[in-house]
């Protein structure tokens, strides 16, 4: 890996570069440590059985780097899981590996993400840590004179590094939170400190996510050593004045074709702090990528081809690189005219993968157009939670700045609420009943939607 100094004027998008260096000016118990920063991992989000098993098997290989790398500690800034009650052979699997980590000595420290969370306050984030299997930093009491939220502090017996951090809402839910923090306190404490995040930062966001609403980084508090996040699903890191480094280290493996296009798989970040003297420290920060399959991008123009001939040319790009074993996504474009999706026989796509012992094939046709077609005004080859986010909008029932805005954070957490499937050997009374108190609790004086004003 390459190593330099840090640009602060670099694009989040062309940034390439996996190693920076900062300064700091903190004391910490150890002369040096090292740690590191995954999040996103989202076991459950892939239906397809191959894909699932790849996601797991990146989050094995990080586990497994960390273990042989002899980190100090590890950071997982939100979403293990695709929801916060998952089925119990993934959670079955998770519990396997973090325990390998603890026999290694080596504690994880997470911060709950959008979809880890649960408006029931339930989650397996919650059964893991009363495990022993990782520790919940987000902790913190609501101060009854102020009403501000006061993080605590959790401390890494090892290193002396201080962790906090707040646990991430679907729809920017969390903005209360951080409106409400007290960031004094966090901003005047000494020793190495590490705030997590799950939640869209302006100043981080990518050019192919603009759309997406975000907070000012000026929510997180100051003087903090570094400010691992999650919840955007693109490697970017930036650092500004009166803060240190901020950044998103991506998924540990794509989670929808989008990603596997743009990406072809996922890593984390490791950083490496080396004391100078008594007060100055270097700290080198270097992305590791996570390889678990090799990745072919394809795209077809369809406009004025027929079927046999966009066969054959998908046959000829199979042909003209190894495809053995390897994921394939294809991207369907341009104009069929007269034909519909059907004529395009689909499966033949799949028959010629299977021909070459593709691993996985995925097939995106969104980008294909008919003349008598009138597409929506919404883009939909894009993030699905711009998608969502952007639909929602696109349709609220009112003009009414104070009033659209609670109809659309409702709406969000409802999508959210109403995102989650039956546990294992759950009752359909039971899991209806969870279901309709979760609603429930949206709609009572303590949501908070109700505070949006």
């Amino acid at each position: 890996m390459d190593e330099n100094n840090y640009d602060n004027n670099n694009d989040n998008d062309d940034n390439n570069n996996n190693t920076n260096n900062y300064q700091l000016n903190n004391n910490i118990s150890k002369n040096s440590f090292s740690y590191a920063h995954l999040a996103d991992l989202h076991l459950g989000s892939w239906r397809d059985s191959s894909l699932r098993k790849l996601s797991t098997a990146a989050f094995d290989l990080a586990i497994h780097t960390c273990i042989s790398k002899k980190y100090d500690f590890v950071l997982f800034a939100g979403d293990i899981f695709n929801t916060a009650l998952p089925a119990i052979d993934i959670v079955n699997h998770i519990a396997k590996k973090l325990q390998e980590l603890k026999q290694a000595k080596i504690p994880l420290y997470v911060i709950p993400g959008s979809h880890d969370f649960s408006p029931t306050g339930r989650s397996m984030i919650d059964v893991l840590e009363s495990a022993g299997l990782l520790i919940n930093v987000c902790k913190g009491t609501v101060n009854p004179d102020t009403k501000q939220l006061e993080l605590k502090y959790t401390i890494d017996p090892k290193t002396g590094s201080k962790i906090t951090g707040m646990l991430g809402r679907r729809g920017m839910l969390d903005r209360s939170y951080y409106e409400n923090l007290a960031r004094t306190p966090l901003e005047n404490e000494t020793g190495y400190r590490i705030f997590m995040f799950h939640t869209t930062l302006t100043e981080l966001k990518p050019k192919h996510l603009e759309m997406l609403d975000s907070h000012a980084a000026s929510f997180l508090p100051k003087n903090q050593n570094y400010y691992p996040g999650g919840h955007i699903h693109h490697k970017s890191i930036i650092e500004l004045e009166g803060y240190g480094p901020m950044s998103y280290t991506g998924p540990l493996f794509p989670n929808n074709f989008s990603e596997l296009e743009k990406y072809s798989h996922g890593g984390f970040y490791q950083i490496t702090v080396n004391r100078k003297d008594e007060n100055q420290f270097t700290q080198q920060i270097e992305w590791l990528p996570l390889k678990v399959k090799e990745h072919l991008a394809f795209q077809i123009n369809c406009t004025n081809k027929s079927k046999e001939q966009i066969h054959e040319e998908f046959n000829h790009l199979l042909s003209s690189k190894d495809s053995r074993e390897n994921i394939v996504t294809l991207r369907l474009s341009g104009s069929i005219q007269n034909l519909q999706l059907k004529d395009l026989e689909i499966s033949k796509f799949t028959d010629l993968a299977n021909q070459k012992e593709v691993y996985a094939l995925l097939l995106n046709t969104q980008k294909i157009q008919r003349d008598e077609f009138e597409g929506i005004s919404l883009s939909m080859d894009s993030n699905p939670e711009e998608t969502e986010i952007a639909l929602i909008k696109e349709h609220l029932t009112t003009t009414d700045k104070t009033k659209s805005e609670y109809e659309f954070q409702l709406t969000k957490s409802l999508l959210s609420t109403l995102n989650t499937t039956k546990k294992e050997g759950e009752k359909s009374y039971d899991f209806q009943s969870r279901i309709i108190e979760s609603c429930k609790v949206l709609f009572s004086d303590n949501a908070p939607i109700k505070n949006i004003e």
